[in-house]
């Protein structure tokens, strides 16, 4: 039935926030909250791609752990069976934090009172969170990043936006007639409108800021990249094979450039705005 992202033993639990968890965004930070020491979040994985948080990534952003949950293993199973297992998977379990909208069970038949009902553990319930009059939920987020709106995902989330995967050869152009840059392959991570932004990138638990293009090179070989220059100098001998990149605002978008010499320009005023607002957020 789970998965786990620890060795944290599932006998161990006694508070249990049950939802997809996609992004781990503000609202879900409220169900988390709700948790006591021994808390856990049982992510119930619909398996959907790209997504804000595939897979483990959840993981990286709560100190809590995470059981993960086939959500087609269990999507046909009656309510009640759905809570007995619960149960008997974590025999410990005192209380079940869940978000306002939770339903489970064959044919989302289970609700709020049922699972207080047939389990006979305290539920509490989480209302709907918004900030500045915007409801926080994980298809509004990605409807902002897939337009570019990075700066208003980011404040429904709580962080900056961000992405990872390995670093792999790119064309080798800009180390040779443009900027050198570090491309990135991020799998099933949800990637913003193409453009170039203000971002970050983290090697390990460093963090150099940057600026990145998403989105094919129009001006060369038109292939689909993400690709980072970092801003700052970086360790001698520095050979990272992963990475992660934090988006922290959009600059401009995708365009041709009939030139090289053209592109360098545009990349290096595309820098220097970058460089201004990092000197305005030390």
């Amino acid at each position: 039935m789970l998965k786990s992202s620890t060795t944290l033993e599932n006998e161990r639990v006694t508070s249990l926030a049950i939802g997809g968890f996609d992004g781990l965004h503000r609202g879900h930070q409220a169900l988390l909250s709700r948790l006591d020491s021994d808390g856990a979040l049982l992510v119930v994985d619909k398996g959907f791609t790209p997504a804000l948080t595939p897979g483990g990534a959840r993981c990286r952003h709560t100190g809590y752990p995470c059981f993960f949950l086939d959500f087609e293993a269990v999507k046909d199973m009656e309510a009640e069976q759905f809570i007995d297992r619960l149960k008997e998977t974590f025999p410990m379990l005192r209380k079940i934090v869940v978000g306002y909208d939770f339903r489970f069970g064959k044919g989302r038949r289970g609700d709020v009172a049922l699972l207080r009902e047939h389990s006979d553990l305290e539920v509490e319930v989480v209302e709907e969170q918004s900030l500045d009059g915007v409801s926080i939920h994980a298809a509004t987020i990605r409807k902002l990043i897939r337009k570019g709106e990075v700066e208003k995902a980011n404040r429904l989330l709580g962080r900056p936006y961000s992405v990872e995967g390995k670093i792999v050869k790119g064309q080798g152009l800009g180390k040779k007639a443009l900027y050198p840059t570090f491309n990135l392959d991020t799998g099933d991570f949800l990637l913003p409108a193409e453009g170039v932004y203000i971002s970050r990138i983290r090697f390990g638990e460093e963090a150099y800021p940057s600026v990145t293009f998403v989105g094919k090179r129009l001006s060369t070989d038109a292939a689909f990249s993400v690709e980072t220059h970092v801003l700052a100098h970086l360790p001698q001998g520095l050979e990272p094979e992963k990475a992660e990149i934090l988006f922290m605002k959009f600059l401009r978008h995708n365009k041709r450039f009939d030139t090289l010499s053209a592109l360098k320009k545009q990349i290096g005023e595309d820098i220097t705005k970058a460089k201004t607002f990092f000197q305005g957020t030390t």
